[in-house]
This record gives C-alpha cells, sequence and structure tokens, in this order.
C-alpha cells in the first residue's frame, strides 16, 4: 500500500510529468526532498515504470483504432501475447477472462495496416481466431488517471 503523500505525488506526475521535484512539493505542500524519496521509492517498487507523453495518435495520422479478440489453442496465451506486443501498432495487449484469451489495442493510420495486422495475427502459431472491432469514436483515451484510491 502507498500512503496519501505518495498518492498526492502520482497525481501530480500523472498531470504533468516534466515537474520538477520542486514544482511537485509547491503544488502538494510537501519538501521536494520528501517527493525526491518518494518517487525514488515507487520506482523501486515498479509503481512508476517511467516518465512519458500523452499522445494524440490521430493527430500524428493514426486514425484507426481496433480493438482485437484472440483466442489462442493450447494454453499459450502469454506465449502468444507476448509476440504480439513486440508488433508496433499494438499499443495494449491484455490477457483476459471471457470467450477471448487476449485483446489488443492498436493504431493505424490505414485500413490496408489494419488488414495486414489482421492477417499477421491469423497467421500465428497457436492463434485459433480474432474478431476485430473498429472504434468509430474515442471517448476516452487516458494513460494519466489514478483510479479512486
Amino acid at each position: 500500500m502507498i500512503d496519501e503523500t505518495s498518492i498526492k505525488v502520482l497525481e501530480e506526475y500523472l498531470r504533468d510529468a516534466r515537474q520538477s521535484f520542486r514544482e511537485v512539493a509547491r503544488q502538494i505542500g510537501y519538501s521536494s526532498g520528501t517527493v525526491a524519496n518518494r518517487v525514488k521509492e515507487m520506482e523501486d517498487q515498479g509503481i512508476i515504470k517511467k516518465f512519458t507523453v500523452q499522445l494524440d495518435y490521430e493527430k500524428l495520422g493514426f486514425d484507426l483504432t481496433a480493438v482485437t479478440e484472440i483466442i489462442v489453442s493450447d494454453g499459450m496465451m502469454m506465449e502468444v501475447g507476448q509476440e504480439i506486443a513486440k508488433h508496433a501498432p499494438a499499443i495494449s495487449v491484455y490477457n483476459v477472462t471471457g470467450d477471448s484469451d487476449i485483446m489488443v489495442v492498436a493504431k493505424f493510420r490505414t485500413r490496408q495496416d489494419l488488414s495486414d495486422f489482421t492477417k499477421q495475427l491469423t497467421k500465428m502459431p497457436y492463434v485459433v481466431r480474432t474478431k476485430t472491432h473498429v472504434v468509430l469514436n474515442t471517448l476516452k483515451e487516458e494513460s494519466t488517471l489514478l483510479p479512486e484510491y
């Protein structure tokens, strides 16, 4: 478990990861040393994996988002999922419960790129079937939110 101070630090960095320890400290009312220590602890624990940016994929020309369900044979979900994760269009790969074994969220510039990716998936060993959903409208897409703690 992390405490309230660490949660405040996380929330500030989720709002703007470019902030210095001093800026975060000023925002949350703690010393910059406390912020630095909390960040280091959370990095050591693997809570903070890296500092990054949030992209607007459409402005970069990736107008298509697809969510693909994949059914895998012989219990090879993790191996297949790890292989899919190596493909550039896949921005998220999940091993899931339910009718499918893997869910993939991927971004594409063209329908042809989507078609090529789907064909690659169906040719992978242990992939039994895929079912692809094309996103019509993005209502929410954020990696900068901390769920209610």
